[in-house]
């Protein structure tokens, strides 16, 4: 596994939605360990892509810079030609905004989706994940509902490749630690700015957290592990959103500002009926496909074993749970 793992991300990679949080530091950790020979960066926005050829520890001779959309299909397969690896990072991911905007929402994420398996097969790509998210399982929300979508599409897509094509895995984890729009930079702002109270929606909420090099590590893993038609998900701990205000600012009050729209209490990332086709590992689960060619031979040696009738994998119920010094511990590392 380690080799061809080695082998692919010392070829050509190409990752979509590149200048936002996952992206970078994607492209830092690729850089650190590996030579690739080329690493794309596939995004819309001209100046954050100006802002990282600025950015020190993302100069390398075998960095490339295409503007373009996913929902462009044929600016897609231009920057896919000769690529080995694609990470599909590229989403509308703000809640609120995919209900307020919902034919947006489509068209990045599903329709984008279904771009990207398009121009892989074309361009003969290797190996394509995609970034999945907790809001897909059991959706409530358009955002979570279009990320189900996309999910479905690249699960399908191996159907499409054949035994010796592309193969397409998804990835989904939970809330990214210090990511962009998110809560945590949030509560710093307000902090920074002089707040006299942090605003919750609701004192019961919890979620998933992962550390952004931790996810980034995660997918890197899952590319060595994949066959195709899997459904990665990390063991990562729950929060109260209440000891997150705490882990931020210890000596603020908080108030409750009530749920937005599409938001749910607690996130789900296996349901009860995932959980008919879920591995259990050390460190992670794998939803497997419903393909009547799957086998379990390449996580032979792994642990992997079924799941319990009735299983589910929510943030209210987890069994690993986050401490406000805790949270304070890993946001410094980050930070580093």
């Amino acid at each position: 596994m380690t080799n061809d793992l080695n082998a692919l991300l010392s070829g050509s990679v190409l990752v979509t939605g590149a200048t936002g949080s996952f992206g970078r530091c994607f492209l830092r950790s690729v850089l650190k360990s590996h030579q690739p020979e080329r690493l794309i960066v596939f995004s819309r926005d001209e100046l954050k892509q100006f802002e990282m050829q600025q950015d020190p520890t993302l100069r390398a001779p075998s960095l490339r810079y295409f503007i373009g959309d996913v929902r462009d299909p044929t600016r897609l397969e231009m920057a896919m030609r000769d690529v080995d690896v694609v990470i599909h990072a590229a989403a509308l991911k703000q809640v609120p905004a995919a209900e307020y905007n919902p034919f947006e929402c489509v068209r990045t994420n599903i329709h984008g989706a279904e771009n990207v398996v398009q121009a892989a097969l074309r361009t003969g790509v290797k190996r394509v994940i995609a970034l999945s998210t907790d809001k897909a399982a059991n959706p409530i929300n358009l955002y979570g509902a279009s990320k189900l979508a996309s999910d479905k599409i690249f699960i399908a897509a191996n159907n499409l490749s054949g035994g010796r094509g592309a193969r397409f895995s998804v990835v989904r984890y939970g809330n990214v630690m210090g990511s962009r729009g998110s809560v945590i930079p949030l509560f710093q702002r307000l902090l920074k700015e002089g707040a006299h109270s942090l605003p919750i929606t609701d004192a019961r909420m919890t979620r998933f957290w992962i550390a952004l090099k931790q996810g980034v590590d995660f997918v890197t893993s899952c590319l060595g592990l994949m066959r195709g038609g899997e459904i990665f998900i990390p063991k990562i701990p729950s929060m109260r959103m209440t000891d997150l205000a705490r882990a931020i600012a210890p000596n603020l009050p908080t108030h409750i500002v009530g749920i937005r729209p599409g938001e749910k209490l607690h996130e789900m990332m296996i349901s009860e009926d995932d959980a008919r086709t879920t591995l259990e590992l050390s460190d992670r689960y794998v939803i497997e496909p419903a393909f009547a060619f799957w086998t379990r031979d390449h996580l032979d040696g792994t642990g992997a074993k079924p799941v319990p009738d009735g299983f589910s994998y929510r943030s209210d119920t987890n069994t690993q749970w986050l401490d406000a010094a805790e949270m304070r511990r890993l946001l410094a590392e980050s930070a580093e």
